[in-house]
């Protein structure tokens, strides 16, 4: 941002209230809600229409005519309020305001924001639309704004500012591996990664930068939201390792599953190919995801039983109707038929709870073997993965009692997002673990983590039992139809008082991809049909 750029931050006494709380409940005190300590009867139920129209006018009113401080006296969290409200004008340079309500219905009301925002003699108009709700003050009986920093734009979240000035990097013009330009309005998920990749890399890319009106987001590590540029910079260009074709196909694929994400990367060299959300939110849980993993987890386990001499393949693993573990019982999936004389590519693929569980406690297992695993051989839980944006790098922590049985089953303690996942499975596949990387660490010298891989040996019984998952196992019904070579693993996470989340990931020949659905059931029920679109576009 240009100097002499004063961030305003918006509502920096939420530190002191309590943790989760909505907007509405904060008027817990008498001096929030514009109490004036008489003796009236404080007015009850919802508010009139009348109330709703004469607050919501008064506000609108104040706003528009830059008085941040009245107009955050008709809010339920003036100290919120009115920081926001100033830096609107001041920080931001937004002039000219006027505001159109709409038609309220149960005390929400709709506006259009038309204004300009001028800065260092430039001056575009800006227009947008929100809401705000008007509610009874819980100590006064007031009709009040119930107070949202997104009643000021929506797009405003706890503790953003609103700044206008020198953009804080250059744009950047980003394409993909094979040089075509992407989008935020061809890729929508794309949106957060380019932001953050402008953030990163802008002033590496060879661009000059311009003048914009952004919002300043207070999460560390999140880059400014652009909303209106006022002079355009000139765009450096950046190459990711992303396919158009591929990112397309993951695009379309996550729009039929809510809360959905899905990653691919490309085993033999690490580098992604997509990356794509279906959320209400911006987040990007692909890669900074930190959920249970469930049964795509027993790639590891599986690894970690055949390195340390436990089980094989062929060997025996067998798969009764419940183990017992430390006084925790655990069953398989309903329908899973028992059998005691599988091995442990039976038990793989078709993806028995109790059979790995049965051998979790063999000599010469430990609390920490799985850990150990999961670090040494895929190269998770260090928190050294420099992928180019945001990620997590997974957690696999050595756990005691039944959490050492859960973990080996994707359940207890441990987290991956898709973006762990898809490295899982390339991992297993080639034997050797390469990072995952969006852009190229010759661009800035970073350097990238490194773990020990995979025994041969190891590698080559996880593909074969990947193979045998996808064809014969229970992923056939979803990868069947895809040619070449092709493996997969199902998983579905158990969550208290929820629909299971559905994990799914597989393998097509040099593309490696994994998916996960919020609530989306089985494997093969919502994250499978997703992972099977990106590999009939990449692999």
């Amino acid at each position: 941002m240009g100097k002499g750029v004063k961030a305003a931050v918006i509502g920096s006494v939420f530190a002191v209230m309590v943790g989760g709380a909505g907007y509405g409940a904060y008027n817990v005190v008498s001096a929030l809600d514009g109490d004036s300590g008489g003796t009236a009867v404080a007015r009850t139920g919802p508010p009139s229409g009348d109330e709703v129209e004469e607050t919501a006018g008064k506000f609108f009113a104040a706003w528009e005519q830059g008085q941040a401080t009245e107009a955050a006296s008709y809010t339920n969290f003036d100290q919120a309020a009115r920081p926001l409200l100033a830096a609107y004008a001041r920080d931001a340079h937004i002039t000219g305001v006027k505001i159109t309500p709409g038609a309220a219905n149960g005390g929400v009301v709709p506006f259009t924001v038309d204004a300009k925002v001028s800065y260092d003699g430039k001056s575009k108009p800006l227009t947008y639309k929100s809401e705000l709700k008007v509610v009874r003050g819980k100590t006064s009986g007031k009709a009040l704004v119930d107070w949202d920093p997104a009643v000021v734009h929506p797009e405003l979240e706890k503790d953003d500012t609103l700044v206008t000035g020198e953009s804080k990097s250059p744009p950047i013009e980003a394409v993909d591996r094979d040089g075509q330009v992407l989008t935020k309005a061809k890729y929508p998920s794309l949106g957060p990664v380019l932001d953050t990749l402008r953030d990163r890399y802008g002033d590496k890319a060879g661009g000059t930068p311009g003048v914009e009106l952004v919002i300043r987001h207070a999460a560390e590590g999140t880059a400014d939201t652009p909303l209106l540029t006022l002079a355009e910079g000139k765009p450096g260009k950046l190459r990711t390792t992303l396919s158009a074709g591929v990112q397309a196909a993951a695009e379309r694929a996550v729009k039929g599953y809510a809360e959905s994400s899905v990653v691919a990367v490309k085993p033999s060299t690490g580098e992604v190919l997509a990356v794509a959300n279906h959320r209400e939110d911006a987040f990007n849980a692909a890669f900074e995801g930190r959920v249970a993993p469930g049964s795509t987890m027993k790639i590891i386990t599986a690894a970690m039983l055949i390195d340390n001499g436990v089980a094989s393949m062929n060997g025996p693993a067998p798969c009764p109707d419940t183990a017992t573990w430390q006084s925790q019982t655990f069953k398989n999936l309903p329908g899973l038929a028992a059998n005691e004389n599988a091995t442990l590519a039976d038990t793989f693929m078709r993806s028995c709870n109790t059979g790995f569980i049965k051998l979790v406690d063999e000599e010469p297992l430990t609390d920490a073997s799985l850990t150990t695993e999961a670090q040494e051989r895929f190269g998770l839980g260090k928190d050294n993965w420099k992928t180019g944006i945001s990620s997590f790098d997974g957690s696999v922590p050595a756990s005691t009692g039944p959490d050492r049985a859960a973990n080996a089953i994707g359940q207890g303690q441990v987290q991956m997002s898709p973006l762990n996942m898809a490295s899982v499975t390339a991992t297993a596949i080639t034997g050797t673990f390469r990072q995952p990387f969006v852009v190229s660490p010759d661009l800035d010298g970073r350097p990238l983590a490194t773990a020990q891989g995979l025994p041969p040996a190891t590698a080559s019984q996880l593909t074969q039992m990947m193979r045998l998952t996808a064809t014969q196992g229970s992923a056939r019904d979803v990868m069947a139809g895809l040619g070449g070579d092709i493996g997969a693993k199902t998983g579905s996470a158990e969550v208290d008082g929820q629909t299971a989340n559905s994990w799914f990931t597989g393998f097509r020949n040099d593309v490696a991809a994994a998916a996960m659905s919020v609530s989306g059931g089985r494997g093969g029920e919502a994250a499978g049909p997703i992972v099977k679109a990106v590999l009939a576009a990449g692999g």
